[in-house]
């Protein structure tokens, strides 16, 4: 593919989980723009450096906890996690978003992915709680924290603005104890 990356975060049985990074700018921008039109009008990454260069200074100056899910057969860039927002403290509390790979949609990659970036959230950094805010008619951003366990907490009308437009969105969230049970980790 474009590279070896750096060390991995975690690794499961069909995917890995590591760190954005400069290396990894051509496969992402590849990747986003092939992608462009399924995310749309859900969310709407970085499909050129110079905004992948603002989304690594975010990463980097620990405003936003990013992770690649790349394919552990050949190392394939097959989707992106990120916790926005984190706030630490008496908190502990993120609000989750992701996209993937169009080409590679309904894999089951993301699946796994995410459940990763879950355990890494809970199990290493001490989170309490993670959200999903949710567009309502992105039916496969729903089914996809409903098979994780996440609950639905409500609706925000204009939640969040997106391509300069405020959008509703569905609230929902799986608490640490929730996910380590689930995941047999407690």
């Amino acid at each position: 593919m474009f590279g070896r990356r750096r060390k991995d975060i975690a690794r499961g049985d069909r995917v890995h989980l590591f760190a954005p990074n400069r290396d990894s700018g051509a496969e992402f921008i590849a990747m986003t723009q092939t992608s462009k039109d399924y995310h749309r009008p859900w969310v709407y990454p970085a499909t050129d450096m110079r905004r992948y260069r603002l989304y690594l200074d975010r990463v980097n100056n620990g405003r936003t906890f990013g992770f690649f899910v790349g394919r552990n057969e050949d190392d394939r860039l097959v989707g992106v996690v990120n916790i926005n927002d984190v706030i630490m403290g008496g908190f502990r509390s993120g609000s989750l978003g992701y996209y993937a790979d169009i080409e590679l949609a309904g894999s089951g990659y993301m699946t796994q992915g995410l459940a990763l970036v879950l355990d890494h959230a809970f199990a290493v950094l001490n989170l309490n709680r993670l959200e999903s805010n949710i567009q309502p008619a992105n039916a496969a951003s729903i089914a996809l924290v409903r098979k994780l366990g996440f609950r639905k907490e409500g609706f925000s009308p204009k939640f969040l603005q997106i391509d300069e437009i405020w959008r509703d969105h569905e609230r929902w969230a799986i608490l640490a104890e929730e996910w380590l049970a689930a995941s047999g980790q407690t």
